[in-house]
């Protein structure tokens, strides 16, 4: 179950966050397997002065429209799996909204299954007794 956060400046016109997220379910579900019913996403629009960035690092120049994605995810994809992710979600992002590609940061934060809770205060994923 990836959790998706999603912060972006509300410079951005009414409907892209909406499409931010279908564009990374999209390749959540096309390179890291995730199921057709497992999209949890927050999406949420800040005003300019709330998204702090350097005017660059590691030599990749950002603008007042960067996107800041972070992925929670169960542990276990391969670094092949993760650069075709961030690399469709880039891709997507670009050819489909015209976003500057150095505008989208992306962050995989993996933890173990038993993190986990779907509600009814269960650990869903965890070996049954």
């Amino acid at each position: 179950m990836p959790f998706v956060r999603i912060d972006l400046s509300k410079k951005h016109p009414d409907g892209v966050a909406k499409q931010v997220g279908d564009i990374i379910f999209q390749a959540m579900r096309e390179h890291i397997n995730v199921p057709e019913d497992d999209k949890f996403q927050v999406i949420t629009r800040h005003d300019t002065n709330e998204l702090v960035i350097p005017k660059s690092y590691l030599g990749i120049e950002y603008s007042e429209s960067i996107i800041f994605i972070q992925v929670t995810l169960n542990e276990g994809r391969t670094t092949e799996m993760k650069k075709r992710f961030y690399k469709a979600i880039n891709e997507g992002l670009v050819a489909k909204l015209e976003l500057r590609p150095q505008d989208i940061v992306i962050n995989l934060v993996e933890v173990n299954k038993e993190n986990w809770s779907f509600g009814n205060g269960e650990m869903q994923y965890a070996p049954k007794d």
